[in-house]
């Protein structure tokens, strides 16, 4: 499938609207990056097997770790657009998996884990 840039972006940029108001204060900081592809050091870092990629991460501090620490990385969610366009078949099917993505990376910044997004869903 291939989208141009800004056509992705948008679709980051709808999927960040499902985050409900009451949490939206929460992100400020957060920036919200797109890379094509995650490097091959970081998946062999994070233990993805070689038949698997990777939609999305977060790096920071979660905010049930407590305030930022000096020296402290800013909070910040990658998503990967090259796996994202490569695994999905249409638009409709792109932007649900662009939806799940960004809420995943959220929810970790609000601390939750992975075994429970697979519990919500979210996985």
């Amino acid at each position: 499938m291939h989208l141009s840039d800004r056509a992705f972006r948008r679709l980051v940029d709808e999927a960040m609207t499902l985050v409900p108001e009451e949490f939206r204060p929460y992100l400020e900081g957060v920036a919200v990056v797109l890379e094509d592809w995650a490097p091959d050091a970081l998946l062999d870092d994070l233990g993805v097997p070689e038949d698997e990629t990777l939609y999305g991460l977060y790096s920071g501090r979660a905010l049930t770790e407590g305030p930022a620490q000096s020296g402290d990385l800013p909070p910040r969610i990658t998503i990967y657009r090259g796996p994202l366009l490569e695994d999905c078949r249409d638009e409709d099917d792109l932007r649900r998996e662009i939806a799940t993505t960004v809420i995943h990376e959220i929810a970790h910044h609000f601390g939750i884990g992975e075994d429970r997004l697979e519990e919500l869903g979210w996985g």
